[in-house]
């Protein structure tokens, strides 16, 4: 018998989503992280995937110890932390029954695909509401389910180039540089576990379930709301401004005693300016500048900021400037993020176990709750991880049945 999943945790009860059951049908990582936070806080996720078809997320880096394989990506193993781990080949018509029956023990029904899939297995929210009438379902993928651009796969990046984030990103001499990584597939999901939360509260609340519709794009436009107000109310595009600010200055980064070692520094009003300028002695007639004034001789001002902070230690720069009651802090890299105590004193970090490296590398929760706990115990699942698990106590079923769906090829 498989050994007990992260679900079996005796402290579950305890937990604010203990007895929330979510089949996941997710990929990748705008979907896969949603449902990933609701497990850190109880609920038991069962994640389908198909060994036929390798889960992307399972092929990008970083890998530990720079090796490839399946269940070598921390991408993975983070988007996917404490879930229950089943392979079935979905398109195997005998698959049917098996689905249908984890239908109705879920509460909740996620998936990330293109608009086409769940329909053409015959999975979509009409076919699940006559298996379960109550369940909530939810679809999350780049444009939405529905308009002429709902067809169209892509990830993260082509959403935030297609949402506006890459124009208004970078330097005005140079070609739109972007945001960083998929960047919808970062903000998006937070959208998604919310709106899950709140169609489960409505159907404590009426009885009826619904159908949830993220686009991952419209999300994440959210973060956009300035500049599209702007354009709205003034006609105002946006420019590249770099590490500028419309309203600070200086807002950038300066480079540290060391090999490619930055500090980030920002001035929001005039008083913290003048706090820069007796730190670093700078001219008189600078200190008297007012932002519109620094903002014009910003190139003069980042000059003689990073005279200083080149002499200067990234860490003790950073102390001195926060003691001076200046915003700044060091461009930490990932070792730096590690050990950095805040981190560790926040838990941010955690080594779970994992089924064949004993054990990996998550994120935490992200935030804390006075009243409860999160339950992060386990990394993402191996292929499979927990089949038998899932098929003889969440579903019930014995030995017989079991053995007939592998000889049919139902679990991979």
């Amino acid at each position: 018998a498989a050994a007990a999943g992260p679900a079996a945790t005796p402290a579950a009860a305890a937990l604010p989503l203990a007895g929330v059951n979510i089949l996941d049908f997710m990929w990748v990582m705008a979907g896969p992280s949603a449902t990933r936070v609701l497990a850190d806080w109880g609920a038991t996720v069962v994640r389908v995937e198909s060994s036929h078809r390798v889960e992307t997320a399972r092929t990008i880096q970083p890998f530990l110890n720079d090796e490839g394989g399946a269940d070598n990506t921390g991408l993975y193993q983070n988007m996917n932390a404490g879930k229950l781990g089943i392979t079935i080949d979905l398109e195997n018509p005998a698959a049917r029954d098996l689905v249908e029956d984890l239908v109705r023990w879920a509460d909740v029904v996620a998936e990330a695909f293109s608009p086409k899939a769940m329909r053409t297995w015959g999975y979509a929210y009409e076919d699940l509401c006559r298996i379960k009438p109550d369940i909530v379902m939810a679809s999350t993928c780049l444009f939405g389910q529905t308009g002429r651009l709902s067809p169209l796969a892509g990830f993260g990046t082509m959403g935030a180039a297609m949402s506006g984030f890459y124009e208004m990103t970078g330097w005005p001499d140079r070609h739109p540089a972007g945001v960083f990584g998929a960047y919808t597939d970062y903000v998006s999901p937070k959208f998604l576990s919310s709106a899950i939360l709140a169609a489960l509260e409505h159907r404590d609340r009426t009885g009826e379930g619904q159908y949830i519709d993220v686009s991952q794009a419209e999300a994440s436009m959210a973060f956009l709301a300035p500049a599209v107000l702007d354009y709205t109310v003034n006609g105002r595009l946006p420019p590249k401004v770099g590490n500028a600010h419309p309203t600070m200055s200086p807002h950038g980064t300066f480079a540290t005693a060391g090999d490619d070692r930055w500090i980030a520094v920002a001035c929001a009003n005039d008083e913290q300016w003048r706090a820069l300028c007796a730190l670093v002695r700078l001219d008189d007639d600078l200190a008297a500048l007012d932002v519109a004034g620094r903002r014009e001789r910003a190139e003069e001002i980042a000059a003689a900021v990073e005279e200083w902070t080149s002499g200067h230690d990234g860490l003790d720069a950073q102390q001195q400037l926060q003691d001076a009651g200046v915003a700044a802090h060091v461009v930490a890299d990932s070792r730096t993020l590690a050990e950095d105590p805040q981190m560790v004193h926040r838990r941010h970090f955690r080594e779970v176990a994992h089924a064949v490296h004993d054990t990996m590398w998550v994120e935490g929760t992200r935030f804390s709750m006075s009243r409860s706990t999160d339950r992060i115990t386990s990394a993402g699942p191996t292929y499979g991880e927990h089949t038998i698990q899932v098929l003889e106590q969440i579903l019930g079923y014995d030995t017989d049945r079991i053995t007939a769906l592998a000889v049919a090829g139902v679990l991979e």
